[in-house]
């Protein structure tokens, strides 16, 4: 018997060279009713320009409805506030993804290699 004791059987299958089994895909086991795995549905450069068109179409829409309330051809003036308020708080989102991208390049340039 080696001073180290026997290898259990569940090891004996495994490669010795740890390169060797690196290229074979991962077995998943079975998931759970409900769970997949995440597959992005679109590139992040998709997302961000879906991101600034639905920003800029908020702030078109509550232009088009002050301009309408101001013209006297609507009388709905909260309609107005909502859509400015609604363009508003995108707008300021999309400042607030832009201040965290910025920061995080600049993190990574920080970084020792």
């Amino acid at each position: 018997m080696s001073p180290i004791g026997s290898v259990p059987s569940a090891y004996t299958g495994l490669p010795l060279n740890p390169l060797e089994g690196a290229s074979a895909k991962p077995r998943l086991g079975a998931m759970p009713d409900g769970v997949r795995l995440a597959q992005p549905s679109e590139s992040f450069g998709q997302m961000l320009d879906g991101l600034v068109t639905t920003v800029s179409g908020k702030q078109t829409e509550a232009t088009e409805l002050t301009k309408r309330v101001l013209l006297g051809d609507n009388d709905q003036l909260h309609q107005s506030v909502i859509a400015m308020q609604e363009a508003s708080v995108a707008f300021t989102l999309m400042v607030e993804v832009r201040n965290k991208l910025v920061e995080s390049y600049q993190e990574l340039m920080r970084m020792q290699v």
